[in-house]
């Protein structure tokens, strides 16, 4: 059933904002920098710095500069935040020459609010620009009352499938997780060296995601005190599941984005990803030369009854010591809000983003070549999969240290021994750990 493009309004996120544990979380966030001056107000261009990884970046950042005088932009690509790329950020911080702007997903943002790394922009955003975007991205940038960055896309679940080799093998599209099981051992029995997924080693926040779509919920903040629980029945129920897919061959397990993950779908020895909504601009741009064979599809769920979480989603903030704030969120609402800096992005071909603005997402939808996908309305896909995405969940101050544990435990579960409930138990603990070494009460 179509819905309409603001539908996502009436799915609200748990409103984390006003409690006390965020406020206390924020005590220590950096300060406003150039909080008043007009870019350009002196009749100089202000020259900003910015780092990201996201795919269509350097178009957007080309179409901006060719079409504005008072502020010039030097982007840097660096490595996604998980691999390398927070570390960088947080280290040129440390040191007093971080860029003005930077990229940080929903996750790791409370981790960079807590340590001070960013400004409150709030003065700069205003309300106004603030009502373009989903109420839900909105309050995942809001910590503690005040506004941390500027959200750009959200990232609903979705399953990517080579539709012409399940055509072949004669697989239904699994809309259950127990279908996606039977479906995978459909697919290594027509073909022994082909496998539907993928279970990402490197990856917590796939992980995290199938956690939240099942009905976890690993961080909750109650008055003071930060509730801690990752073996909670859903995180349980998942921890099982995908350890039996790996246990009894039915998914690869590789690094995400890793040659090894690319040269197996490109061999056909990989035929689906579970990923998310800017994944479609991956595949599209990792495998250009199967366009018209690949497809998307809802995540399977647990009860058959449409459900997500969300898998990253990036947002746009000012490191702490950076003094061209204003110009800074002049360019990352534009990046955000406006139609030529959605179009310059989605048009570079790489990139399928699902804009936090709601009224841009028909330009998205527009600007996204579907010829890939065969024509298939994507975006519809992403839309259904939003309003679905269970409300119940909130990210902790601690995202970096619970997501260095498990990946590193990750990293063993082949080796024997670990399992991805260990990995997962390690990262609660030495999250619990972190907030108590940072004076935070907790419980766990």
């Amino acid at each position: 059933m179509s819905r309409s493009w603001s539908s996502w309004k009436r799915t609200p996120f748990v409103a984390v904002g006003a409690v006390t544990a965020l406020a206390v979380l924020t005590a220590c966030g950096g300060g406003g920098g150039d909080a008043t001056a007009a870019p350009g107000a002196d009749g100089k261009p202000v020259d900003l710095t910015f780092w990201g990884w996201a795919k269509g970046t350097k178009e957007v950042v080309d179409a901006f500069n060719a079409s504005h005088q008072n502020i010039k932009v030097k982007f840097e690509e660096i490595p996604s935040g998980n691999a390398g790329g927070y570390a960088k950020i947080s280290n040129a911080v440390k040191a007093g020459n971080a860029p003005d702007l930077v990229s940080i997903e929903y996750p790791m943002l409370p981790e960079f609010v807590s340590q001070g790394s960013v400004q409150d922009i709030g003065a700069l955003l205003g309300d106004d620009v603030k009502k373009k975007f989903l109420p839900q991205a909105v309050e995942l940038t809001t910590l503690g009352g005040k506004n941390w960055a500027v959200p750009f896309d959200a990232a609903p679940q979705a399953f990517y499938y080579r539709k012409d080799l399940f055509t072949k093998y004669g697989v239904e599209v699994p809309k259950t997780w127990d279908e996606f099981r039977a479906a995978a051992q459909k697919v290594k029995k027509a073909d022994a060296k082909a496998r539907i997924g993928t279970f990402f080693p490197d990856d917590p926040t796939t992980f995290q995601a199938m956690a939240w779509q099942a009905g976890a919920q690993w961080f909750k903040a109650e008055g003071d005190t930060w509730k801690v629980n990752t073996t909670d029945p859903a995180t349980t129920k998942v921890s099982a599941y995908w350890q039996k897919l790996l246990d009894d061959d039915l998914v690869r397990n590789n690094a995400s984005f890793s040659p090894e993950w690319t040269n197996s779908l490109k061999s056909g020895g990989t035929i689906g990803y579970v990923g998310a909504a800017w994944g479609a601009g991956v595949l599209k741009g990792t495998l250009p030369e199967q366009s018209g064979k690949w497809a998307v599809a809802p995540m399977p769920t647990w009860d058959g009854k449409a459900a997500s979480g969300m898998l990253g989603g990036s947002t746009f903030a000012v490191p702490k010591n950076s003094k061209k704030a204003a110009a800074a969120v002049e360019f990352a609402k534009w990046m955000t809000t406006t139609e030529a800096g959605i179009k310059a992005r989605i048009a570079s071909g790489t990139s399928s983003a699902f804009p936090a603005a709601a009224e841009l997402r028909p330009v998205a939808k527009k600007a996204f070549d579907a010829a890939y996908y065969g024509g298939q309305d994507i975006y519809q896909v992403f839309e259904d999969a939003g309003t679905s995405i269970n409300p119940n969940w909130a990210w902790g101050p601690s995202t970096g240290t619970t997501n260095s544990v498990i990946k590193d435990q990750f990293g063993k579960v082949t080796n024997g021994g670990t399992t991805i409930a260990d990995a997962v138990k390690a990262g609660h603990d030495a999250t619990v750990a972190e907030l108590k070494k940072r004076g935070l009460k907790v419980e766990g």
